[in-house]
């Protein structure tokens, strides 16, 4: 990792840390071209109910309309679900450095396939930040990966 890889994690967790407070999910992001920050985001499908404005989607959203993806680095702190990763490969962004994917799997394996290069970094500020919201508001996280809630009773029913 880079210096400025560093730097650009800190700000995407202080991103899902501001989500957090806000109620939301706390997925953190930012977009960046060497040193240069171009873009942050947070998941606000909570605070805005808007059902893509996942962490990266409103990074790319503050970043702005770019003709070219390929000399960037994408931050985030939670593993890209498809949505995002798809939005990735669409824009050609070669690197993604992701803080956790403990809470959730999400779709590294997609990306490398479409030659991304994956770092993770299994960040212990993250994971934690993220598993306190799990256990806060299971409905809400269900909510946010597309998963039924339990029913309730023997078996989930």
């Amino acid at each position: 990792m880079r210096a400025s890889d560093i730097v650009c994690m800190d700000e995407a967790f202080r991103l899902a840390k501001k989500s957090f407070d806000e109620g939301g999910l706390p997925i953190g992001s930012v977009l960046a071209e060497g040193t240069r920050i171009l873009g942050r985001g947070h998941n606000r499908r909570v605070q805005q109910g808007d059902p893509i404005l996942h962490g990266e989607m409103d990074c790319l959203r503050d970043a702005g309309r770019r003709a070219s993806y390929r000399e960037t680095t994408l931050y985030t702190t939670l593993s890209p679900c498809m949505m995002c990763a798809g939005t990735i490969v669409q824009f050609k962004i070669p690197r993604v450095i992701v803080g956790e994917n403990r809470n959730f799997g999400g779709n590294e394996q997609f990306l490398r396939d479409h030659g991304v290069e994956v770092i993770l970094l299994d960040d212990t500020r993250c994971r934690e930040l993220m598993r306190n919201y799990i256990e806060a508001n299971p409905s809400v996280w269900n909510e946010d990966i597309a998963e039924d809630a339990p029913r309730g009773g023997a078996g989930g029913q």
